[in-house]
């Protein structure tokens, strides 16, 4: 039975629908509107009953895992999780019981020093306008062929992928064949047919060309209004040099600004012969390390430089995603698995494109991920388009669909186009990832990953523009946006390799794991060259279990600063102080200084963050504000991210070293040679200096914000301008009753009732520590409201959640998907400077520094419905069955959406659970009433 009321589109929403669809997509019907409500029963994505209690353990009992499909073997041999571990080079019998890395042997260097390599900048995707007019492509994907090693096998199809020239020209083609759809192309065959065949040995198998699951239930929710303007495709690849493909797509064009002839970043390596290219850059963590095999590196396109994502807030857009991993699931070097589902964290997206961990695809197909970059409370606030601080930020002759009173094109007016929504919510820095069921660790270790930029008239990467609107945050000027000359991307990550130089992981321990070296934008130690002024870097921590803090400082010869340098050096550091103007995806309400000028964290202690960044969870991103012409730096000045935290184990961390011992190699990790070879002695190897950077100078004008003006409220001192205030103000009495009677949730992450396979769990509203099962769902806010002529009325459904640690000395980063929450409070006491201002996607919780027990935030849900994630962000502990699912539901609705269970053949689907409370919440502290 249908239990939601069909929703009928208004007069202005149809008559948009129509008008996009003949816009955007000609060959299209103009009778083909939005459909918002549920699956009929005829569907085969339709909703089922909720089962009774015995339907529910038979339902679980009787349902393979999730992922079981992603195994499958010749001859139709069955494989589990453990078949892709087959050929690491350390099982656990060859283990050691060192620390760093875990369980495995310090990395060999290949005679590689610090700080003698230029740091690659991230290489943008370069999204193209979605041209339906565009002629049909005449190459198909690339099959899997042999080939000479290391970018492929030359033995095994199964083991390899496609040629690299393949794959390159394949990139090349314009427009996307066959062109995208609202449901899930399941017409077409997965163009690897043959080959998959040839490796099960057996046929026909039924593959379709797209892996989203099919049906109503996975199509894109409103794909008429939010129809993509723009795309690109991206193949998911084992390593390979850098054709130099996406050399044409990058805004600069190698050719303004920094990017320029001249400019700092026009060479791409530093080396001759990569002026205004990417073009052979090989994948290797150091010139003189071996090159990574293209089963040990798994990465977009298959290549470096990490990949960059640029996107406009108004402007819909679809990410084409193929996946070319090798058929053999064994095919690995031991690690990772090659059945991927994309996540893009922490994007207002509609669930069938947010990379549930168990929608997945195989070799051979692709993914349409469909991303509306809407502001949220497109549907209930500034519905009219007519504020101007919620805006696409274009140049001269620009155009936008617009769905505000008089929906249409619109045409670029003073460097933006008004769009609908909150801009209180407007985000900034993001990033993408796989999130594969058991494999997340694995596969974004090995290289899925990328990071993604948001512009909007707040933040439009243009310094110049002074229009009341754009903050002007440091970025350049060549371009009407997107500047990137003074923002720059950092992704720090632990890493390890064998004493071959291949990438390794230990995927047999459940506790988390720790690289021995810690890498910046996939380089050992790398130095990046800047200007004289303010700089924006956008640091985000991509360890899998490492927790990181960073501090800057100024290198001094002779003993004017004050740290001493290591012993005979003639050398001291002194501080560098910054702001930090964006925790997570979020611009924060003010700048807050890390120069000693205030307690931060309320311990009376003003030093501990002076030039000192807080505990930087997996997956949290710090955008922080560095002027290179202050605070005594001149050009020829040499300074340094350091980190300062020690581990011990992947469980969590163990201290803050100071920096004083750091700084003058009082402590410091060193290789001695013990009854089991060699192994890291005197510390951990991932504390200590990470990259380097050198002051060149700078003629021009520096045109970016003063943050000391945003700063908050200081002793004696009142609170400067807001950058972005919060959508809730905690000593409001009007929000303090919302709070009061919003929904309340309780999760509790420990390694309670856990067994050996799955220890970790999540205790939800009260009940047992249970583990991940795709079919169960936890907790289903629900929509607000029904149908209006903007979409769902009212500002969303607002709950709080408590997520509180299980204990036992562990720590956990908690994400949770889709939407962002505000910190109401941490440890039962008012949150830190950072997170006061800020919204937050990832939370910590532990017995770490900078954080506490429990947090307790606030969140909305609004615009989109389906199947999300909430989970523990040290991805190790994820893919121990700590994550769990929750759905946002339509209004009325009292059925479950129904599981997808990919395979070769297709995905088919199970019938959901449910918790007893997964509607009604924590009724022990609920005070609310919300339906």
């Amino acid at each position: 039975m249908n239990s939601q009321r069909p929703r009928v589109p208004s007069r202005r929403l149809r008559n948009l629908s129509c008008t996009l669809i003949l816009a955007a997509a000609p060959a299209l019907q103009a009778s083909s509107l939005d459909d918002f409500g549920q699956p009929p029963d005829n569907d085969v994505s339709y909703f089922r009953d909720v089962p009774n209690d015995v339907d529910a353990a038979a339902e679980l009992a009787n349902t393979p895992d999730a992922n079981q499909g992603a195994f499958d073997l010749p001859n139709g041999v069955e494989g589990d999780r453990t078949t892709p571990r087959t050929e690491n080079v350390l099982p656990p019998l060859q283990q050691t019981s060192f620390n760093y890395p875990t369980n495995g042997k310090p990395s060999p260097l290949f005679g590689a020093q610090p700080f003698t390599q230029q740091m690659l900048l991230f290489e943008e995707f370069g999204p193209v306008k979605l041209d339906p007019t565009t002629p049909p492509g005449p190459l198909t994907f690339p099959l899997p062929t042999v080939g000479p090693a290391p970018e492929q096998d030359p033995l095994s199809v199964a083991r390899s992928g496609p040629a690299s020239s393949a794959l390159d020209a394949f990139l090349k083609q314009p427009g996307l064949t066959p062109y995208p759809s609202q449901f899930a192309n399941v017409l077409d065959r997965n163009p690897w047919k043959r080959p998959i065949e040839d490796f099960l040995n057996r046929q026909p198998i039924g593959s379709p060309a797209e892996g989203r699951p099919p049906g109503k239930g996975w199509s894109h929710q409103r794909w008429n209004e939010f129809y993509p303007q723009a795309a690109y495709k991206t193949v998911q690849a084992g390593a390979r040099a850098n054709g130099g493909v996406r050399d044409a797509w990058q805004m600069h064009h190698y050719a303004v600004g920094e990017f320029a002839p001249g400019g700092l970043y026009h060479n791409t390596t530093g080396t001759q012969g990569f002026d205004g290219t990417t073009k052979g850059i090989p994948i290797r963590i150091h010139p003189l390390m071996p090159i990574q095999d293209h089963n040990s590196v798994w990465t977009f396109d298959g290549t470096l430089p990490p990949k960059l994502l640029m996107v406009r807030y108004g402007q819909p857009l679809l990410m084409r995603h193929y996946n070319a991993l090798p058929i053999d699931p064994a095919a690995n070097r031991g690690f990772g698995l090659h059945t991927i589902s994309t996540h893009e964290h922490n994007g207002h997206t509609p669930a069938e494109s947010d990379g549930y961990t168990a929608a997945f695809f195989f070799p051979g197909q692709y993914y349409d991920y469909r991303w509306p970059i809407q502001l949220a409370g497109y549907d209930s606030i500034n519905t009219r388009a007519q504020d101007p601080r919620a805006a696409f930020p274009c140049a001269p002759g620009e155009t936008l669909w617009v769905n505000d009173e008089q929906p249409g094109l619109k045409t670029c007016q003073n460097g933006r186009i008004n769009i609908r929504g909150d801009w209180r919510e407007t985000m900034s820095t993001h990033w993408f990832h796989d999130h594969m069921l058991d494999f997340t660790a694995q596969n974004v270790y090995k290289g899925n990953a990328a990071m993604m930029n948001y512009y909007s008239a707040l933040d439009r990467g243009n310094e110049a523009i002074d229009d009341g609107v754009n903050l002007r945050l440091p970025s350049g000027s060549a371009l009407a946006w997107g500047n990137r000359d003074y923002d720059v991307n950092l992704v720090i990550a632990d890493k390890a390799w064998d004493q071959s130089g291949q990438l390794w992981f230990n995927p047999f321990n459940t506790d988390g794991f720790l690289g021995d070296q810690v890498l910046t934008n996939w380089q050992y130690k790398p130095y990046l060259n800047v200007r004289a002024r303010n700089y924006r870097f956008r640091i985000l921590n991509g360890s899998v279990s490492r927790y990181l803090k960073l501090a800057l400082v100024r290198e001094i010869n002779g003993k004017g600063g004050e740290f001493q340098g290591p012993s005979g050096s003639n050398l001291t550091y002194a501080r560098v102080p910054f702001h930090m103007v964006a925790n997570d995806g979020n611009l924060m309400e003010h700048a807050v200084p890390f120069d000693g000028s205030m307690d931060l964290n309320g311990d009376g202690d003003r030093s501990d963050n002076n030039a000192i960044l807080p505990t930087q969870g997996i997956a949290e991103r710090y955008d922080i504000l560095v002027n290179f012409s202050r605070n005594g730096i001149k050009p020829g000045d040499k300074l340094y991210l350091v980190n300062l935290k020690e581990h011990d184990t992947g469980k969590g961390t163990k201290r803050d070293v100071p920096l004083a011992e750091v700084l003058s190699e009082k402590y410091k990790a060193v290789i001695k040679q013990g009854s089991k070879g060699p192994q890291w002695d005197r510390g951990d190897p991932g504390v200590g200096l990470v990259m380097q950077f050198i002051v060149k100078p700078y003629s021009g004008q520096d045109l970016s914000l003063d943050p000391v003006a945003y700063e908050p409220a200081k002793p004696g001192k009142a609170a400067g301008k807001k950058m972005i205030p919060l959508t809730l103000d905690r000593d409001n009495p009007t929000d303090k009753a919302k709070i009061a009677q919003a929904r309340h949730r309780t999760f509790v992450f420990g390694r309670s009732d856990g067994t050996d396979e799955a220890p970790w769990t999540i205790k939800t509203d009260g009940g047992l520590g249970i583990s991940m099962n795709a079919l169960r769902v936890s907790a289903a806010p629900q929509l607000g409201n029904g149908p209006t002529d903007a979409g769902w009325s009212g500002d969303g459904t607002l709950e709080v959640w408590k997520i509180q640690n299980g204990g036992n000395g562990w720590s956990h980063p908690v994400h949770v998907h889709f939407e962002e929450g505000i910190v109401l409070s941490r440890g039962g006491k008012a949150p830190p400077e950072w997170e006061k201002w800020a919204r937050k996607d990832v939370y910590r919780i532990g017995e770490d520094a900078d954080s506490q027990q429990e947090v307790q935030m606030a969140i909305h849900f609004r615009e989109f419905a389906g199947t999300y994630m909430e989970h523990c962000h040290n991805t190790q502990h994820e893919d121990n069955s700590m994550l769990l699912r929750w759905d946002v539901e339509f209004p009325g609705q009292f059925q479950l959406m129904p599981t997808p269970l990919p395979t070769w053949d297709g995905v088919e689907y199970a019938g959901s659970v449910a918790l007893p409370t997964f509607r009604t919440g924590d009724v022990t502290s609920n005070s609310g009433s919300q339906p």
